[in-house]
């Protein structure tokens, strides 16, 4: 027992590897694959912390939200907080889901910066970040009925899909992907694959694991767009309404 608390960080188990190692044995496949995924969990997790960071930095370089869909991003905001709140009251391990709270974090600045380049803001934009701002706390802190929560979580695979689908038509339609960021966006398709990996060893619901599924064609999709449309012209882009 006391080799196993000596032996357990985060955690993650180290216990029957060392053990192996030490016997001059190769781990078995049950022993390392649970550690591989809670390895890969706080990795996608400490990348998340700077994910959109790149994102962020362009539009200031740049002063311009150029190609960019300002409900694709809206969106993302409102599925971050529902699929946070639902890891976090359905008690998942931190290394299930932890990237989620920073993602938010920073989707929300960039709509802020979105908004601020996309001046005059309209009132109906206006609008939808007050609502947001009033119902949110309510989700995050879980106070909701648990049927509702559900359905809630299970729209939110609809949310991003939602999200994703105006940026890529918006990049179609420009035949441009504007000030888009390549390595932010290749981290979240990055981040989608590993997840799913992830997801499956921390026995996480099928819901999840779908989510995850649906990153990677959607993440994807906008990536390959990055590297056919990158040298192309964007048409002038319009103000938020």
């Amino acid at each position: 027992m006391g080799m196993e608390m000596e032996m357990e960080i985060l955690g993650m188990n180290f216990t029957c590897v060392v053990g192996a190692v030490s016997a001059g044995q190769i781990p078995a496949r049950d022993c390392v694959l649970p550690l591989v995924s809670k390895l890969l969990g706080y990795c996608i997790v400490a990348a998340s912390t700077t994910v959109k960071l790149p994102q962020i930095m362009k539009i200031l370089k740049h002063s311009s939200v150029r190609g960019l869909s300002v409900a694709a991003f809206e969106l993302e905001v409102v599925g971050y907080t529902i699929a946070l709140a639902y890891c976090v009251h359905k008690g998942l391990p931190f290394s299930a889901y932890g990237e989620l709270a920073f993602l938010l974090i920073q989707a929300i600045i960039l709509v802020a910066i979105i908004y601020y380049y996309s001046q005059p803001v309209g009132t109906t934009t206006w609008i939808r970040a007050l609502l947001y701002c009033a119902v949110a706390p309510t989700i995050l802190g879980g106070q909701i009925d648990p049927f509702l929560f559900e359905a809630l979580y299970a729209s939110q695979h609809a949310i991003f899909f939602c999200a994703r689908v105006p940026q890529i038509w918006k990049n179609y339609t420009n035949k441009s992907t504007g000030e888009l960021s390549f390595l932010t966006c290749f981290m979240n398709f990055a981040g989608s694959i590993v997840r799913v990996f992830t997801s499956i060893q921390e026995k996480a619901p099928v819901s999840v694991i779908a989510g995850s599924l649906l990153g990677i064609v959607m993440n994807g999709t906008i990536l390959s767009q990055i590297l056919v449309y990158q040298k192309a012209p964007a048409k002038k882009e319009k103000k938020v309404e």
